[in-house]
């Protein structure tokens, strides 16, 4: 699998090159940059499937160079020295990223993640959701990609009502009355969610406060959702669920 690496720190460079090296033999880099416009340039002459990219750089950012592209030709793994509001974006999207200092094990588990697609020969880019969401303004218009065992679905935020932990996994229950198991966690949807018109009020659940019909107190209140759904509302959320309604 070639690859190339564009990042502006020459350490971070060599820690990426030596790592690959060792751990990923998989990976065959064959250029570096550190810059973005030297980033494009290398990317158009030797056309990689991999690009190790840094999201803030001379010349502008990452999102500056994949925005040159209509369809993006190759797979992205971020990395990135901040957890910011980036973050949130690539997590929408389902791209792979990287926290500096780079976690050895996170490195060989993004690359596992590119392999696997590019052996599916997929010619889906998450990095194209990801672009699609920072254009967007409206936040319940933006995309989330959502990984189920058959594959993938791209849904907006709009159609999502609830969320439900299901052990390990999390149960999507959507506008048009289906239900979609996917393959991560109901924390990772509350951190993903967390700035959109999504609140978790349960250890269980995680709701859309668009569709919130009404709201039953008790010791353990009850949150009518449009879907015929009845969700509690835990005593340490109902201080942050009542917030929401400005009551």
């Amino acid at each position: 699998m070639k690859a190339i690496i564009i990042e502006d720190e020459a350490a971070s460079r060599l820690t990426l090159r030596n790592y690959l090296r060792e751990y990923c033999p998989q990976v065959e880099l064959i250029a570096e940059a550190d810059n973005i416009k030297t980033g494009a340039e290398i990317i158009n002459k030797h056309q990689p499937q991999l690009v190790f990219l840094d999201i803030e750089m001379p010349f502008g950012n990452a999102f500056d160079l994949l925005d040159q592209y209509e369809t993006i030709p190759f797979e992205t793994i971020f990395v990135t020295a901040f957890s910011n509001y980036a973050i949130q974006a690539i997590n929408l999207s389902s791209c792979s990223y990287l926290l500096k200092p780079v976690d050895i094990d996170e490195l060989v588990e993004a690359v596992k993640k590119v392999e696997y697609t590019i052996a599916q020969h997929s010619t889906f880019k998450t990095a194209n959701i990801l672009l699609e969401n920072l254009s967007i303004e409206n936040k319940q218009l933006k995309k989330i990609v959502l990984p189920t065992m058959e594959g993938f679905d791209v849904i907006q935020l709009k159609d999502i009502i609830h969320c439900q932990a299901n052990d390990n996994l999390t149960d999507f229950y959507l506008n048009n009355g289906k239900k979609k198991t996917v393959c991560k966690t109901l924390k990772f949807f509350e951190e993903a969610l967390s700035n959109f018109d999504f609140l978790r009020v349960h250890k269980s659940h995680l709701i859309n406060i668009n569709f919130v019909e009404s709201y039953q107190k008790g010791k353990v209140g009850d949150i009518k959702l449009s879907n015929g759904i009845t969700v509690p509302l835990s005593i340490k959320k109902k201080d942050s669920f009542i917030k929401k309604f400005s009551l």
